[in-house]
């Protein structure tokens, strides 16, 4: 890991580099290492090799390169384009302050071809990264401590989502549990390392690099103190699963309570300024997308009018927030009396829970079968999104006889304006069981971010290329 960590750092720098560059190239000509820059007459070179060091200290100071954060979720994301906008953001301030007047021409065109080249940079360093963990590569060996009951959730976590880079590589279990050689884990069995007085040996046997402790209680307060002693000599990471799952980082604080840690974990928070501020990211986005795909929408609904007979639009119930019924939009893409045929189907449903779902549905049209395949079927939506009804980014919208079947952890979903795309839309779509698909609902509306709506939206896009679960 530590070599991927370099090789990021020298990316980063190279990215700035070639961003300044541009920008003293196009605002002062190419012949312009000695042209002066602003009220201070100092060279464009000097303001730029000034401005680089800068942007590479930011990007240190926010820790961007936090082995923690490295490779998986949005924080990765979110601390690049924070301190991009901080750097600036000062800049400006002591430009104002001095009277400095630093050609703005220049810093404007380096700010966003340089935050937008570091965050595609970090993004192709990642699928190298994934492509490298599928491989086996670049993994933290975990040794988990705890007792099975805790420790096998999160192993199994760990195991289902190899991009996150660890590995099982055994675990060490209370006295109490008696002798075993190994736990079952599905059809894999992870080697037991001895009890929790034999940590530091399993360590070295094991060749792990992660300690995870899943039962701090267990141990006791003492023993936890002793056992990151004994493990400070070893160069591996410790770290302690709380117990709770699908809670996001910004959510969670240490706070010191008497010489003991105690994690504070924040309330979901939908309303206020998130809500303003992911209403105005709606309407905006949804209106730029309707101009810019305006000569599609024209072609399909032409297509699907000359193909079967019925109405270019299916208008179908849906639930939004807070329960309320609303009538979503798609471009028709089967027969026009396919609710009434629904009934004679049911034997050879495929979805998952209450969703209905067929991989070749008869009542499907010829121009229904490649829209549906591409998802442009979906696009109407942004018509729910301009008038507030839908999100561009949320849960799945679910019908009418699915929410009278959810009990009260799942009805958390409502709770959010329901999405064209989410978490479901990028992680399998139709492929996932229900559980999986309540969980990622659930996950999105417990934590949600700009940040993390940004990464969704960019993974549809491959999702709906690749195709995976769309039918």
């Amino acid at each position: 890991m530590q070599g991927y960590l370099s090789r990021l750092a020298w990316s980063d720098a190279a990215v700035i580099i070639v961003a300044v560059a541009a920008a003293q190239i196009v605002r002062f000509g190419a012949d312009s290492a000695m042209t002066p820059n602003g009220d201070v007459q100092a060279p464009a070179t000097y303001v730029s090799v000034i401005l680089a060091f800068a942007w590479l200290v930011t990007l240190r100071a926010f820790q961007t390169l936090d082995r923690r954060i490295i490779g998986a979720g949005s924080q990765e994301y979110s601390r690049v384009v924070t301190a991009c906008l901080s750097l600036f953001g000062v800049l400006a301030m002591v430009d104002l302050l001095f009277r400095l007047n630093i050609a703005r021409g220049f810093l404007a065109i380096a700010l966003p071809v340089g935050t937008i080249g570091l965050l595609l940079e970090r993004w192709l360093w990642r699928k190298d990264l994934s492509r490298r963990r599928a491989r086996a590569e670049n993994l933290e060996h975990v040794l988990m401590v705890g007792e099975p009951a805790s420790a096998l959730p999160l192993m199994k976590r760990l195991v289902s989502h190899p991009s996150l880079g660890y590995r099982v590589v055994g675990i060490c279990l209370p006295g109490r549990s008696g002798p075993r050689s190994s736990v079952v884990m599905g059809d894999d069995e992870v080697p037991v390392y001895g009890n929790f007085d034999d940590v530091c040996d399993a360590v070295a046997r094991s060749g792990a690099t992660t300690v995870a402790v899943t039962s701090a209680e267990a141990l006791g307060h003492t023993a936890m103190q002793n056992l990151s002693w004994d493990l400070e000599g070893l160069d591996v990471d410790m770290v302690v699963a709380p117990g709770v799952i699908d809670v996001a980082g910004p959510r969670m604080m240490m706070r010191p309570v008497a010489g003991l840690p105690l994690l504070h974990i924040d309330k979901p928070r939908y309303e206020g300024a998130n809500r303003f501020r992911k209403a105005i990211v709606d309407r905006v986005g949804a209106a730029i997308l309707v101009l810019a795909l305006s000569p599609v929408l024209a072609a399909v609904a032409v297509a699907i009018k000359l193909d079967s007979r019925g109405p270019v639009f299916y208008r179908a119930t849906r639930v939004g927030i807070n329960n309320s019924h609303f009538k979503m939009w798609k471009f028709r893409s089967m027969v026009q009396n396919a609710d009434d045929l629904k009934g004679n189907l049911r034997a050879h449903n495929e979805g998952n829970g209450v969703l209905f779902k067929m991989r070749d549905d008869p009542r499907v049209t010829r121009v229904g079968a490649v829209i549906r395949r591409y998802s442009i079927d979906e696009l109407p939506q942004l018509f729910n999104v301009l008038g507030g009804t839908m999100s561009l980014v949320g849960p799945r919208p679910p019908l009418p006889d699915e929410v009278d079947q959810y009990d009260g952890r799942v009805a958390r979903r409502m709770l959010v304006k329901p999405g064209m795309t989410g978490l479901w839309q990028v992680s399998g779509r139709s492929d996932l069981s229900w559980e999986e698909s309540v969980r990622l609902d659930l996950s999105y509306v417990e934590n949600w971010s700009i940040m993390q709506d940004a990464l969704i939206l960019w993974k549809t896009v491959r999702a709906v290329f690749a195709k995976d679960g769309a039918y």
